[in-house]
Parts: structure tokens; C-alpha cells; sequence
């Protein structure tokens, strides 16, 4: 079990998870972006835009990965370290004989076309591969999503298949292209 939460670096970037004092930088980044990622999120939680939402997110943010769940990212540029620009989110931790997980993401619509998403999601599945040991990281996206399917292309991802209804999306169920990546160097745990 770890217990100290990472802070993934690469060149333009780095990805952390959230504290309180980020909470009215997770609700501007949000909030800002609400229109552009409506129709890649599921429908929004009730109180999704309060503090009281996102205080009690972040803790629970942080039970989950020192108990092995999941892993959820914000993304800072190294040139406004205070600014959200996105998220990266490692969730359904499996061990055992899996050891695999899945990953969603996001970018502000201001921020598309300049690399970060390929840059942040390439620092912190380095991370989930070589800190936390994950054999296998799946990323499922839809059809008409181009950019995150080119996104994973970039970083290696295999097309795996086709899930008709897969997620319930903005309230639609959607279509999704499943894809994975392999951890080349994945180490049997030492116990």
C-alpha cells in the first residue's frame, strides 16, 4: 500500500492529485469547460460545481489510491503551476492475476493541439507502469472522438475491439473503440 501521493513531472507539465486549496481551480477548470466536455462525461453529478462536492472528492480521491483503487490527476503547466488544464484518471484497479486498469482524460478546450494531453498521458502511465507495477492500461474512446483516438495511436495503444452501448455518455449510450497498452517491462511483484 502507498500512502504518498505522486507528483509526475515531464517537460511542459506536471499531474498531482488535487488538494483543498485547489478546489476553486478545480471548479473554474470545470465549470470553463462545462460546454466543450458535455458531450465526452456522463451526466453531471448533482452539487458536481460546489465546494462541498470536490472537498468531499478530494479525500475520497486520496482513500482510493492509498487503498490501491484508483489514481486521479490534475494537470498544471510548469509556466502557471496554479492553472488546471486538465485531468488524468486511472481507475478499476485489478490485481491479482490482471493487474491492469483503465484511464479517462480530459483538456481544456483552450489547451487542445499543443501536445499536452500526449505529453501528461505519456508521464503518467510511466508512472502507473513503472511506481505502481500495472501490467495492462485500457483507454476506451468514442467513434467520432478523433483527437483522443489519435492521442492514443501516438502513445501506443491497441485497437481491441468494438463495444456497442458501451458507457451512458450526456445521457446517451455511445458507442466505444477499446483500446490497450502493455507494460513491456512489467516485473512479478516481490512479496
Amino acid at each position: 500500500m502507498i500512502s504518498e501521493l505522486p507528483l509526475i513531472t515531464s517537460d511542459r507539465l506536471f499531474l498531482r492529485a488535487a488538494i483543498h486549496e485547489d478546489i476553486p481551480q478545480i471548479l473554474k477548470y470545470f465549470i470553463h469547460n462545462k460546454t466543450y466536455l458535455t458531450p465526452f462525461y456522463p451526466l453531471w453529478a448533482d452539487g458536481f460545481f460546489t465546494q462541498e462536492y470536490w472537498q468531499y472528492q478530494i479525500e475520497n480521491n486520496f482513500l482510493e489510491f492509498i487503498n490501491g483503487q484508483s489514481l486521479k490527476l490534475f494537470i498544471f503547466t510548469k509556466k502557471n503551476p496554479t492553472v488546471i488544464i486538465g485531468t488524468v484518471n486511472f481507475s478499476n484497479f485489478v490485481r491479482g492475476a490482471a493487474h491492469f486498469c483503465y484511464v479517462g482524460y480530459s483538456l481544456a478546450e483552450s489547451k487542445q493541439g499543443k501536445g499536452y494531453m500526449t505529453e501528461g498521458l505519456k508521464a503518467a502511465i510511466q508512472y502507473l507502469f513503472e511506481e505502481l507495477n500495472f501490467h495492462r492500461v485500457m483507454a476506451n474512446y468514442m467513434p467520432h472522438n478523433r483527437r483522443s483516438g489519435n492521442v492514443l495511436k501516438r502513445l501506443g495503444f491497441v485497437i481491441e475491439g468494438y463495444a456497442r452501448d458501451y458507457l451512458l455518455i450526456n445521457g446517451q449510450w455511445e458507442d466505444h473503440i477499446m483500446t490497450s497498452l502493455i507494460n513491456p517491462n512489467w516485473q512479478v511483484p516481490k512479496f
